[in-house]
């Protein structure tokens, strides 16, 4: 899965030289952190390669993934990958996060990712340091 940090180091190992590819299970996330080139593929978190003992489905997983480093050429950009973890999406509905105040809920509850930083308080924000050393600040930006 291709987290906000994964991403900025995929981007300072590309700034160095070195080819990346992110692959992701969570669309949202990745196309907030904006890897230079990512696969999707529309499976539960966890699942990432394909299915456990599925070698057949793993390989063409890994090969699909590999073929993207030609295909992508343009900064940011994922390819989804075209396997279907189920006949149906009905699957999502188990894995969802349900409403606090309904446990029966299956809706998705889970807030959109944004491109820009978030704080949880103001202060945080203030205390921000974007000539921080130790941090890759894409645009100027701390994350």
């Amino acid at each position: 899965m291709c987290h906000q940090s994964v991403g900025l180091i995929a981007r300072a190992l590309e700034a160095a030289g070195i080819a990346t590819l992110c692959m992701s299970s969570a669309y949202s996330i990745t196309r907030a952190v904006q890897p230079p080139r990512a696969v999707f593929l529309d499976f539960p978190l966890g699942h990432t390669s394909g299915r456990p003992d599925q070698y057949d489905e793993q390989c063409a997983i890994a090969a699909q993934t590999l073929e993207a480093f030609e295909e992508i050429d343009q900064s940011g950009a994922i390819k989804t990958l075209p396997f279907n973890w189920a006949n149906d999406e009905t699957w999502k509905d188990s894995v969802m996060q349900v409403a606090p105040n309904n446990p029966s809920s299956t809706a998705d509850f889970r807030l959109e990712r944004l491109a820009t930083p978030q704080y949880q308080l103001e202060s945080d924000a203030e205390v921000a340091d974007e000539h921080c050393t130790t941090c890759f600040f894409p645009s100027g930006s701390v994350v």
